[in-house]
This record gives structure tokens, sequence and C-alpha cells, in this order.
């Protein structure tokens, strides 16, 4: 089966081409800060970033007659169970007009669907464990404002995978391990993984959890309304402070970890400060995340792209190491996972859902 997957990320898409499980062609296409800014809304970039997607397998010589399917990143969709989901023309609606939200997440499905239709099997378009995977348990959604209930917006894909491929790793299955996973880039998501499920997850999308290299994360709320009825701020920028330009951004000036890395081993104190902070609510979040499994934690499990960095791994690890062992899967796993997905769907292992 050849499979393509697509994973439409902040600044950056992704494409890989797969025959079965194993990749056989990979890309990276990168989208400059100013072209993104320049379109109004995400679902905006489409055209743009399909052009790009188009470019690049056209010089590679994939011809999508040979395509069994064509997988994408799922995006901000109403609230679903995990698993592997049929792109119809329901969820594009949803997608387009951002049902819960805006994020680049929400392209997958719709260039899935769209680059399908030139393939042999135009019905094969999928999205897997979208970022909207809701398995929270009913005490988990309770805010302490009846109208602004708790939700799940997580890196269910990439979490999901490295909790299968932890559990192969110790001849068990993932049904039967309870983990924190912990997935930290440019937005970073905490999940208390029980039997399988992701029963409790802050979105920090929305302003829960710890600070990221662009996100706010929890802050005041006093002080931030007081900042909301200053007048010194749009809707918009506010709306940025925690989603875009908050956190180590909005402290350091960039959001690169790298750089900022290599200031802090040249000495500079106040990179390391804010740097190590980041680190430590990481930590506090992890801990918080140990009573909902009632402190029955089989591993805790650092992923994502920060996770390539040893010290900042160094400095959770050692706020965290004494609940339970501390694995660390750097980088995301998302691509396998979507192909993954995607080729146990064709071969009727793992059911399609509808949408609905």
């Amino acid at each position: 089966m050849k499979i393509l997957a697509i994973n439409p990320g902040s600044t950056s898409t992704k494409i890989t081409l797969f025959n079965n499980h194993k990749a056989i062609f990979t890309s990276s296409i990168t989208h400059p800060i100013k072209k993104l800014e320049s379109f109004a809304k995400i679902v905006d970039q489409y055209e743009y970033r399909k052009r790009l997607v188009l470019k690049k397998l056209t010089k590679a010589k994939i011809n999508f007659a040979n395509l069994d399917a064509i997988v994408g990143r799922g995006g901000l969709i109403k609230p679903v169970e995990s698993g592997v989901y049929h792109v119809n023309d329901l969820m594009l609606h949803d997608l387009k007009i951002g049902y819960s939200g805006e994020h680049a997440s929400s392209l997958g499905g719709i260039l899935a669907q769209d680059l399908a239709k030139k393939t042999k099997h135009p019905e094969n378009a999928f999205i897997v464990d979208p970022v909207v995977v809701d398995e929270m348990e009913d005490i988990a959604r309770i805010s302490g404002i009846p109208e602004i209930p708790r939700i799940s917006i997580v890196h269910a894909l990439n979490q999901k995978a490295v909790a299968k491929k932890y559990a192969k790793k110790i001849h068990k299955k993932y049904s039967e391990l309870s983990l924190i996973i912990a997935h930290m880039g440019g937005g970073i998501s905490i999940g208390a993984h029980k039997k399988g499920k992701i029963v409790d997850a802050g979105s920090g999308n929305l302003g829960e959890g710890t600070f990221t290299p662009e996100r706010s994360g929890s802050v005041p709320l006093g002080s931030f309304l007081d900042l909301c009825f200053s007048k010194k701020y749009s809707y918009h920028e506010l709306k940025t402070m925690i989603v875009g330009n908050g956190g180590l951004l909005a402290y350091l000036d960039t959001s690169d970890v790298r750089a900022l890395d290599t200031k802090i081993e040249k000495g500079d104190a106040k990179t390391k400060l804010i740097v190590e902070a980041m680190a430590y609510q990481i930590a506090k979040e992890i801990g918080a995340y140990t009573t909902v499994l009632k402190g029955k934690v089989d591993a805790i499990i650092l992923t994502g792209g920060i996770a390539h960095n040893k010290r900042i791994c160094r400095w959770i690890k050692g706020r965290v190491k004494f609940i339970a062992k501390v694995v660390i899967y750097p980088g995301e796993h998302e691509m396998q996972a979507l192909a993954d997905g995607a080729l146990a769907a064709i071969n009727n292992k793992i059911p399609i859902k509808i949408y609905k």
C-alpha cells in the first residue's frame, strides 16, 4: 500500500510517502512567517500550501495514480473519539469554519480530501487522532465557571503514538498502562493516560497549563482581566498574548529553544531563569496529573521537538523522577502514526469512523 501522509504545522508542512509501514520519501516545506501573516485566516493558506506540496511531489516524481490513500493530521473539528476518520463533507465544513478554533492542523484533512481525488481510491482520505480527541472523565470537565467547561485539545496523535511505542517496548498493551505524557514543542500539552484513554489534559491554546515557546499558559486571571479593560491592547493583541506571542517569545524575543540553549551555555542568567521556569512548570503539571492517576504511574514520557534538548529534559526529570520512570522519545512520531492508522483502516484491522 502506498500512503501519503500530510502534516501541516504552524510554519511548515511535512509530507511523507509510505510503502506500507516504511517511509520511502519525506520532505518538510518551511513557510516564511511574513508570508503566512499575509493570510487573514489559517484556512486561507490552503491553496498556497497545496501548491507547494504538489510542486514538491512532482519534483520527486510521485505519481498520484499509484497512491492508495492520503491521510492528514486532524484539526479543530468537534470533539471526537480516538481513531481513524474518513474525511466527509461535514468534517470539511467544520475544518473550514474552525469549529473549535484556528490551527494549521485543520488544513490536514482539507488537503487529504482534495489530493485524494487524484488517486486510484478517491474515497480514501483520512485523518487520525485529531487534536480534539476527547476521552476526558466528567469530573475533569468542571472548571469553576459553569459557562466555561474544560475541554480537551491535546497532541493526541503523537502522545498516543509514543504511548503505544513504549507499551510495545515493555511487552504490554497501551490499554494496560497508566502514563503521563508531555508533548513539548511550540505548543506543550500534558495528558494523563489511563488504560488507553487520555482522561485529562490541558488545552494550551486556550491558556491552560504551562507556558511554552509561544504560549502564555495559565496566568492570574484577575490581572489579565485588568489588561483586557486597560484599553492598551486590541482583542487580537490580547489573543496573541495567549497563543503566538506569549511564553519564551514574550520574555526573550525568540521561541527558538536551540538558540536559547546556546545563550545559556554562554552564561546568560536571564535566559537560564526563563527557560528553567518553563521546565519547572512542565514538571509541576506532570505532578498535578499524578493525582489524576492516584499516584499509580507506570511511566512519564517526554516527547516532541523540545525533548531533543538534554538540559530541559534533565531539569524536568530532576523534579519528577521520584514519581515514576522517565522515558524520552525526542521529536514527533506523527507521520508514522498517520500512516499506520490509515493502513490499519484500509486493511480492516480497525474500523473507519464516521464524523457526525
